[in-house]
């Protein structure tokens, strides 16, 4: 008989409190204030973060961290990384989601080896891995860059 193994479930928890016609403050736990709100395309202001920014944010965010931890594990330590998101809502029968989102990551290592590494934990093993893309139904096209620091010794 196969034994199930056990996985730990967490909790995460915001409050939101309405401060004016598409604006609210989003709390969490001591963390700072986030000023959220409709985009300017749903009567909202500029200076809001809506929820389709804080999606594209979370999914940018959580690759970052996917990547870094997997690199960690294989002994590899990005001198640099910088990433751009953006995603596509779209009204698909009948209701707005975010249809795609493009993910373009740049990675600065410090050697040929790690920059081999790096590629391949890129190439289906971050994306796999990081839960936020794994919870949305959208497309995500992660478009990495490489490059090896300047005067580093291959």
């Amino acid at each position: 008989m196969e034994t199930k193994k056990a996985f730990k479930s967490f909790r995460y928890r915001t409050d939101i409190l309405w401060k004016s016609p598409h604006r609210g403050a989003l709390t969490s736990g001591g963390k700072p204030e986030i000023g959220a709100g409709s985009p300017p395309e749903f009567r909202g202001h500029a200076d809001n973060w809506s929820p389709e920014d804080l999606l594209v944010g979370a999914l940018n965010t959580c690759l970052m961290l996917t990547f870094f931890a997997l690199a960690q594990s294989k002994g590899v330590e990005p001198v640099a990384y910088q990433s751009s998101a953006e995603g596509v809502l779209e009204n698909t029968d009948g209701k707005y989601r975010i249809t795609e989102v493009s993910v373009t990551p740049t990675v600065v290592l410090k050697s040929e080896a790690d920059l081999n590494v790096a590629r391949e934990l890129m190439q289906g093993k971050v994306e796999a891995n990081c839960f936020i893309t794994n919870s949305i139904s959208g497309t995500v096209k992660l478009t990495p860059q490489f490059r090896v620091e300047a005067g580093t010794t291959l």
